[in-house]
């Protein structure tokens, strides 16, 4: 039996508000094709997934695991070249 790598996280309550872009993107950049980052918040992250579909269209994916309202869970992966986008687009 073998377990499956546990998905590395970033707990976005603990890192003041001026570092949390360098340190998501930095983590993002850093991600293969088919690799993820989930995203701990107190918040919904609105305007985070506003900045990845501007810097990043159709190359992320973004899944909702836990919707507050105390803590939000998200998932953001690194898409391959030639697959869909996050969906908010129908794409």
């Amino acid at each position: 039996m073998s377990l499956a790598a546990e998905t590395p996280s970033i707990d976005l309550r603990s890192i003041a508000a001026q570092e949390r872009p360098a340190r998501i993107f930095a983590a993002f950049e850093s991600l293969a094709a088919g690799e993820s980052i989930d995203l701990l918040s107190d918040r919904e992250p609105l305007a985070l997934r506003a900045r990845f579909m501007q810097q990043w269209p159709g190359k992320f994916s973004w899944d909702v695991l836990q919707a507050g309202p105390a803590q939000w869970r998200i998932r953001v992966g690194r898409v391959a070249a030639g697959k869909s986008c996050c969906g908010c687009c129908g794409g």
